[in-house]
């Protein structure tokens, strides 16, 4: 089991990685404070005084105008692969009034940011519903169905997948290596480690130096979140313990 590009794409918008925006036949691309909805509509905090501001300047009363957000998965760490690039797009509105205020509450649950409690003064709030969804990964770019695309869920471990390997990797080595190896038929000097952790599995790099190579391990089911993951650790690494 692994995830689906869908929900790949739906991780990478959900606001835990820096975006990119770029405006229909306009300069840039701008960096942008971004979340997605539980619907998977993506909403920009703006500042007032800022390029893109500028750029958004002709979006209102109820004009819209094209653009793209662009986001590049951010690796764990160094050589560990990455999820890819997600590219989403649509018409983007600036939000008054009532749709501000609750768009700021959607916003505030991926980011509970205090500048949200600017908003209307010193920053606006925009969304745009997702008309096109892209995933590019490897060099290969692949559509998304929109339908899918709304339908997935972000992988609630991807933001906190960096604390999760150092606590299998370092506070857990000895158990997890053993885990391990049994699963994969390896013998310790074999060096296995987990590199990504992800809803569905884990992804292992083993192997001596030089030679290394990696195999997924996947959960057998899907998990609802990181205290399902904790259970579910503490089952199998428990039981590498008392062998």
């Amino acid at each position: 089991m692994r995830p689906s590009p869908a929900e790949i794409v739906r991780t990478l918008v959900a606001g835990r990685l820096p975006g990119l925006v770029q405006l229909a036949c306009r300069p840039g691309p701008h960096h942008v404070r971004h979340v997605t909805d539980p619907d998977g509509q993506v909403l920009l905090l703006v500042p007032v005084v800022s390029d893109l501001a500028a750029a958004f300047g002709a979006v209102g009363d109820g004009r819209s105008v094209a653009v793209v957000l662009d986001v590049l998965d951010l690796p764990p760490a160094a050589g560990v692969p990455s999820l890819g690039r997600a590219l989403v797009s649509g018409w983007v509105r600036r939000l008054d009034g009532d749709e501000a205020r609750a768009a700021a509450v959607d916003f505030a649950a991926v980011e509970p940011t205090g500048d949200l409690l600017d908003v209307g003064t010193r920053f606006r709030l925009f969304r745009f519903e997702v008309a096109d969804a892209r995933w590019e990964r490897a060099g290969v770019l692949r559509r998304i169905d929109p339908g899918a695309y709304a339908e997935a869920e972000p992988d609630p471990l991807h933001p906190v997948e960096a604390g999760l390997l150092t606590h299998l990797n370092e506070h857990h080595a000895d158990r997890t290596t053993d885990y391990l190896c049994r699963q994969l038929g390896l013998t310790a000097d074999h060096a296995p480690r987990v590199e990504r952790i992800d809803r569905y599995g884990m992804l292992v790099t083993f192997g001596r130096p030089g030679a290394r190579r990696r195999a997924r391990l996947a959960f057998g089911r899907r998990l609802a979140d990181r205290v399902d993951l904790t259970r579910l650790l503490d089952s199998v690494l428990s039981g590498a313990a008392r062998r």
